[in-house]
């Protein structure tokens, strides 16, 4: 399992005009770690122009990308730069909950594992 989550890309998406992403990269790295893969970088990506967010199909600041692929992604209006809106147990919020990234990258990678 170890092998697996040094070769697990982990992309934070972003825009500056949204300070969300400040929330949740620092989550992200506190998952990766209490995981027991603190060596799996979180690498920036920031999205600057609206023909940018729409080839990368970027649905708002700040999107998680495992491996490439949202596991947040949900049917949206349009990709732009806007701030992303997370549904989480205590209502919508501009980043997702610690639980709900240890979910979504705990699951990732066990599933990665045992393919």
């Amino acid at each position: 399992m170890e092998e697996t989550a040094t070769r697990l890309r982990v992309t934070l998406r972003y825009f500056d005009d949204c300070p969300n992403w400040q929330t949740t990269l620092p989550r992200l790295q506190e998952v990766l770690a209490e995981l027991g893969h603190p060596e799996v970088e979180v690498s920036l990506e920031r999205v600057d122009t609206d023909e940018e967010a729409q080839r990368l199909r970027f649905v708002g600041s700040p999107t998680v990308l495992l491996d490439g692929r949202d596991p947040f992604e949900e049917a949206t209006g349009g990709y732009g730069l806007a701030c992303r809106v997370y549904r989480t147990p205590d209502g919508p919020a501009g980043s997702p909950t610690k639980e709900q990234l240890r979910d979504v990258v705990s699951a990732y990678v066990n599933g990665q594992a045992t393919s």
